[in-house]
């Protein structure tokens, strides 16, 4: 299967220049994190995809859309695979707001407010990922899935730090990793 992390965010530009929180909820794309979207799109209308699984966040809705559309696939939402919560980036949006932008979307199952209320820690984390890769080893054509998820997620899961707009190949059959290094980029 593939990750892909979302494109920049109005926080990771701020974060990336400041080092420092910028106080952004939820934030959107930047007009780079755009276009890190739209050459992921291209490059995934190459591969046989089948399901696309993605966080609840803006930013990784906003990644997945160009996605969805050149593979004429629809999205699955899962809070499974959101970011750590550990930012104010990280206060989501309500499922209703959500519903409103996306209204194709199905946001099926999920809580009005599914992030978590406080700093979610490392080992949480880790163990999301553990229980995705359990879920998704289980199917049979978990080769042909995309994850449009975040930096801690994929960390969690894969054991690697992935730039925005970049993929990464990972095989849910393998071990988890065995140590995750959560060092901020």
């Amino acid at each position: 299967m593939i990750f892909l992390r979302h494109g920049q965010s109005e926080f990771n530009l701020h974060f990336t220049a400041t080092r420092r929180d910028p106080g952004i909820v939820d934030p959107k794309l930047t007009p780079l994190g755009h276009e890190q979207a739209a050459r992921a799109a291209e490059a995934l209308a190459r591969r046989d995809i089948r399901r696309i699984i993605v966080s609840p966040y803006t930013r990784a809705l906003e990644t997945a859309t160009p996605v969805a559309r050149a593979l004429g696939l629809p999205l699955t939402v899962t809070p499974t695979v959101r970011e750590r919560y550990a930012f104010t980036c990280d206060v989501g949006s309500p499922i209703s707001r959500l519903r409103e932008t996306w209204p194709e979307v199905g946001f099926h199952s999920i809580e009005e407010i599914w992030w978590p209320a406080i700093e979610e820690p490392a080992e949480q984390v880790e163990a999301r990922a553990r229980l995705f890769r359990a879920e998704m080893a289980a199917l049979d054509d978990w080769a042909h899935t995309l994850v449009v998820s975040h930096w801690g997620f994929i960390l969690a899961f894969t054991g690697k730090s992935v730039m925005n707009g970049d993929m990464i190949e990972a095989n849910p059959t393998e071990a988890h990793p065995e140590q995750v290094v959560w060092k901020h980029h």
